[in-house]
């Protein structure tokens, strides 16, 4: 009896620190949830719009400022590549709450077959997107909660392409910020390439091996190959990536690529030069060749309607370098302290811009 006492009195101690474990575990568990909640709660107000643009109604969101009645300055988001989301996954939601603190709504619609968007976004050229653009700034001039003589453009990358098309159609537009904007595709193209193999360590064949592939490409885009003989050719090009790579290229993609790869945006970003322009450069970008997008900016508009931010901590989306190269960083700041995902800087860079704006306007 003595020993069965102390058996049962040590499954009981055993139980009670398993309970104890499992209940640090619950309090863990529910602390983690309540800060993923606190870091995701924003000082917005989101309002589910439509839009429709032709004979396709595109699904958005109008994020407002967390208090006040308005007329709100308005910036109107133009995406970069991809299949975006109103949110871009909520990557734009400190963005927008940045805005917001400038006395700015944002507005932003997910692309055309994304999310509760109609159409194909594939299916589109650079002056279809910036169609679409002035769709949606004519959409929020109707509002009586939108200031239409305070809205502007913010765009990244591709977006590049179809800003100064939207500027040249709506000389009303105040302000344009440009996020790490493409000038030429095809330069841009070849910079990406150089710059990721150079990133990987690729050897001097592998370099050859890619850009023997690009200027294959390059002539079949020029001819108007479709994309099975594309897929047929760079299958017949020995290389690091054995068969060639790019076997999988949709019809789709290569459709759009054949469409918009004579995209440059030299000639059209002179119709920028009556607006405020913001350029906002990373210092790890491998997309794009800030340095030639910087020449050209300069190059073009006026030095007092142009301001340049450089992020020298900052990859092609403004993501912190030392985040985004590693994947278990980024889910977790993405998930715990999404603000933190941004270089130094770059949200109160972009806020400081518009608060600015609201100065001269006042004086």
């Amino acid at each position: 009896m003595p020993l069965g006492r102390r058996a049962g009195a040590g499954r009981r101690r055993r139980w009670r620190v398993l309970a104890g474990v499992l209940i640090t575990l619950s309090l863990l568990a529910a602390s983690a949830v309540a800060v993923v909640v606190l870091q995701n709660d924003y000082d917005l107000r989101e309002e589910h719009v439509t839009l429709r643009h032709g004979d396709t109604t595109l699904d958005g969101v109008l994020a407002l400022p967390g208090s006040g009645d308005g007329p709100f300055g308005l910036v109107v988001f133009v995406h970069g590549d991809g299949p975006m989301d109103a949110t871009h996954d909520t990557f734009y939601r400190p963005t927008w709450e940045s805005f917001a603190r400038a006395g700015y709504a944002s507005l932003s619609f997910s692309k055309p077959g994304v999310a509760g968007s109609e159409g194909n976004w594939l299916d589109q050229s650079m002056e279809d997107r910036a169609d679409e653009t002035l769709a949606a700034v004519a959409w929020a001039r109707a509002r009586p909660d939108i200031d239409g003589r305070r809205i502007g453009l913010w765009g990244a990358s591709q977006a590049g392409w179809v800003m100064p098309k939207v500027a040249a159609r709506d000389a009303r537009l105040r302000f344009v910020i440009a996020v790490a904007p493409a000038i030429d595709w095809q330069r841009q193209g070849r910079y990406n390439l150089l710059a990721e193999l150079c990133r990987d360590g690729a050897s001097d064949e592998e370099r050859a091996a890619a850009l023997h592939r690009r200027e294959t490409t390059l002539r079949l885009l020029r001819r108007g190959a479709s994309v099975e003989e594309y897929r047929s050719a760079i299958k017949n090009i020995e290389g690091p990536e054995g068969s060639g790579g790019n076997e999988d290229m949709t019809a789709d993609r290569w459709r759009f690529i054949a469409k918009n790869y004579t995209s440059d945006a030299t000639a059209d970003l002179r119709a920028m030069r009556g607006a405020s322009v913001l350029l906002v450069l990373g210092g790890h970008d491998t997309n794009v060749d800030v340095a030639e997008t910087e020449r050209t900016y300069r190059a073009i508009l006026p030095p007092e309607t142009l301001e340049v931010r450089k992020f020298p901590d900052a990859t092609h989306s403004l993501v912190r370098h030392d985040i985004e190269r590693s994947d278990t960083a980024l889910t977790l700041t993405a998930l715990f302290a999404p603000r933190a995902l941004f270089a130094d800087g770059v949200l109160t860079g972009q806020r400081r811009f518009l608060e600015r704006l609201g100065q001269t306007e006042r004086t």
